[in-house]
């Protein structure tokens, strides 16, 4: 029903292929914010708020009322530009559930310490499998699907569902599975549930690369498309043949540019670490750990 399909403005991060999402509904105007990006140079670890600024102005100018900033999953390949967002335009930080699980390893992993929380209080709200909420006069619902990260949620608001780093555009396939937590399995298990959704259920995509032959970036496509095309999933590849080729696929990555900064930003809801002494924050770099 048309009450029911959400205006979606798109906003890309050349530099980490990302695509953050305002989601908003033409009734009332009450809108979320989806997987927004800090802009952060790794050569000087000076942070800035282009991207995020575009966001926000683009919100002020079009007078919507951001209710939820919602990140999909702890991202590996950017900073999370959630708590600025929120700083200017208010709204719920969430995130699913799960982020328990990834604090608590990559707590271990950068060793945070005991000043650290694992207990994901530093989001607003946790999203748990199968949570109805609205944004404005819309339905949405919030699905669990792991196997990129245990925390990765599908939202589907309205007619549209954000995935996250879960599916990229049929032609180039799905995401890896050799993070810490990560389960080629548990992924294949998580996109059947995608698949599930109407055919005509509009995807949107948190990254694109372009696959070779295609020159343009792209970041919405279909359920049907996407059952019926996905170079790695399409209807008739099963879950072992699946997981083979993931698994064989992922030993052939790199680690994400960002993975380490990211990573420790990202846990935090967006927060830089606590500053030391010296009124500076600090990211950890572990040698040989991943």
């Amino acid at each position: 029903m048309a009450s029911q399909r959400p205006d979606v403005k798109a906003f890309f991060d050349e530099p980490s292929n990302t695509f953050s999402y305002v989601v908003s509904d033409p009734a009332t105007r009450r809108a979320a914010v989806i997987d927004s990006v800090l802009d952060y140079d790794a050569a000087s670890g000076r942070t800035r708020h282009d991207s995020a600024d575009a966001i926000v102005a683009w919100v002020r100018e079009h007078d919507l009322t951001v209710d939820w900033v919602i990140d999909t999953h702890v991202h590996a390949d950017h900073l999370s530009a959630a708590p600025y967002i929120q700083q200017q335009l208010g709204g719920k930080l969430g995130i699913g559930a799960h982020i328990r699980t990834v604090q608590e390893t990559f707590g271990k992993l950068f060793n945070a310490g005991t000043g650290f929380a694992r207990d994901g209080s530093q989001f607003d709200h946790l999203f748990v499998d199968g949570e109805a909420y609205k944004v404005g006069g819309i339905e949405a619902l919030a699905i669990h699907t792991p196997g990129h990260t245990p925390a990765c949620m599908t939202h589907v608001i309205g007619d549209a569902a954000f995935v996250g780093d879960t599916l990229f555009m049929p032609d180039y396939g799905t995401a890896r599975c050799d993070f810490p937590g990560g389960d080629a399995a548990t992924l294949y298990r998580s996109i059947r549930r995608i698949f599930a959704l109407p055919d005509a259920t509009r995807i949107f995509l948190c990254h694109d690369y372009k696959a070779p032959g295609r020159d343009t970036y792209a970041c919405e496509t279909t359920v049907g498309a996407e059952k019926r095309h996905n170079l790695h999933v399409h209807e008739g590849i099963g879950e072992a043949e699946f997981v083979a080729m993931r698994t064989a696929r992922d030993a052939t990555l790199a680690m994400p540019k960002l993975i380490l900064p990211a990573v420790q930003i990202n846990m935090r809801a967006g927060h830089k670490p606590p500053p030391e002494a010296n009124g500076v924050s600090y990211l950890k770099i572990p040698l040989d750990a991943l």
